[in-house]
């Protein structure tokens, strides 16, 4: 061995790795970056079901390179959102009418129990932001967009102060996954059923107001039941493979 190889110094050890998890760390934050926008562009209908995603694509919109998109895409699968389909590509999935039902029937068990979780933690400034909501619900008339986006965040609201470790990020991926399909059956709605829906609602606030849990649950539950078995009269809506 010579002088020459004794002294000779290669690339820091530490400073190699710590470059490595910084890399990681920054396709991770792009990664958790470009699924959020995927994931909105789906819940908001831009994406319906069917819809191919193109990694080159989603890579040239984010400027991101294709390990973040990847990264993306497996998280979406996780959530049920995208389904990948070999050397095929991943497109945003498709439910059958029974896949819905067992989603709606999970979520008439789960969420009343999520807002039994909540309710406790709902103060008057909470509970006043419901009941805005609920107004501004009923005020958005025929505007399926305005009525969705309001109707989303009156019941994500509704139990963002439960404390569990699970159940609230299942309730909304649980929520997530059926998006299309309530706007679909939201789009065909008469005035009956409008009505029907703003009134649960304002009957869901006033139970919370009221301190009476049971017949918040039992309004929630409902709620959720009768748009389970209005969308079973639209299979149309819904992929028959």
């Amino acid at each position: 061995m010579t002088p020459d190889t004794v002294t000779r110094t290669d690339e820091n050890p530490s400073q190699s790795a710590s470059e490595h998890e910084s890399g990681r760390t920054r396709d991770g934050d792009a990664g958790a970056r470009i699924a959020e926008g995927i994931r909105t562009k789906i819940i908001a209908g831009l994406y319906p079901p069917g819809t191919r995603i193109r990694q080159e694509d989603v890579a040239a919109e984010f400027g991101a390179s294709r390990v973040p998109v990847r990264e993306a895409i497996r998280q979406l699968e996780y959530e049920g959102l995208v389904t990948i389909r070999a050397n095929a590509g991943a497109w945003v999935s498709r439910l059958t009418l029974a896949e819905c039902e067992e989603v709606y029937q999970m979520r008439e068990r789960l969420e009343p129990l999520l807002l039994r979780y909540a309710a406790p933690q709902l103060d008057e400034q909470a509970l006043a932001h419901l009941g805005e909501l609920a107004q501004r619900i009923s005020a958005a008339g025929a505007d399926t967009e305005q009525f969705l986006l309001l109707d989303r965040e009156f019941h994500l609201a509704s139990y963002a102060p439960a404390q569990t470790s699970q159940l609230e990020d299942l309730v909304r991926k649980l929520w997530n996954t059926t998006a299309p399909y309530r706007r679909a059956y939201v789009s065909s709605w008469g005035n009956d059923a409008r009505r029907i829906a703003h009134e649960e609602h304002h009957l869901m606030v006033a139970a919370l107001k009221d301190g009476d849990l049971e017949e918040a649950e039992r309004v929630l539950g409902g709620h959720i039941r009768r748009t389970r078995r209005q969308l079973a009269r639209t299979p149309e809506i819904f992929d028959t493979a």
